[in-house]
């Protein structure tokens, strides 16, 4: 069975947007980007919300990003790799392949994705990521804390929801300032 992850980029202050929607202020440092891309290489699924997609289907969609690096090339093909299902009730294709619209979260049919899997299924997107978790499907959040506050946005977390979380592991990434905090939620 497949676990179902939720890695986000927050601030200090646990933004992955600033008031304004950017997201600039998250500098891209080697270390990080190598833990993101190790990560995508678990996966055998991608769970994506539709602005997260539009954003990250670059990876596949302009070859330029790989060519601009080693690690850019090891990301985009880690990222090409999984199976991807969209949530959208605007999209009516996908410019990338092994992907599947659908309208709407349903968590049996999530459920149904983690059994039928041996690898991990990531989940992308706040708003999705706050489905899911209300609904008990994740099984671990992954926190990348930046070393900035923003002061304000949109949170990485649900509001008005508690979630009550245990410490699995914590790790400084590098020289970049970065903590990755893993959780796992508790029943």
């Amino acid at each position: 069975m497949g676990a179902l992850i939720y890695p986000t980029n927050v601030s200090v202050d646990g933004y992955i947007e600033d008031a304004s929607g950017a997201f600039d202020w998250m500098p891209v440092h080697d270390d990080v980007f190598a833990t993101h891309t190790e990560l995508m290489r678990s996966a055998g699924t991608l769970l994506y919300g539709r602005r997260l997609y539009e954003a990250m289907s670059v990876w596949e969609t302009d070859p330029a990003l790989a060519e601009h690096s080693p690690e850019f090339a090891g990301f985009a093909a880690a990222w090409r790799a999984p199976a991807k299902v969209v949530y959208s009730r605007t999209l009516t294709g996908a410019p990338t392949a092994d992907t599947r619209i659908e309208r709407d979260f349903d968590p049996a049919q999530v459920r149904e994705l983690k059994a039928a899997t041996d690898r991990d299924l990531i989940i992308g997107g706040a708003d999705l990521a706050a489905q899911a978790l209300a609904a008990g499907l994740v099984d671990e959040v992954q926190l990348y804390v930046h070393p900035v506050s923003v002061g304000g946005g949109k949170p990485g977390l649900p509001t008005g929801a508690r979630i009550d979380l245990e410490l699995i592991d914590e790790c400084r990434i590098g020289s970049s300032g970065v903590v990755l905090l893993r959780y796992r939620p508790r029943a």
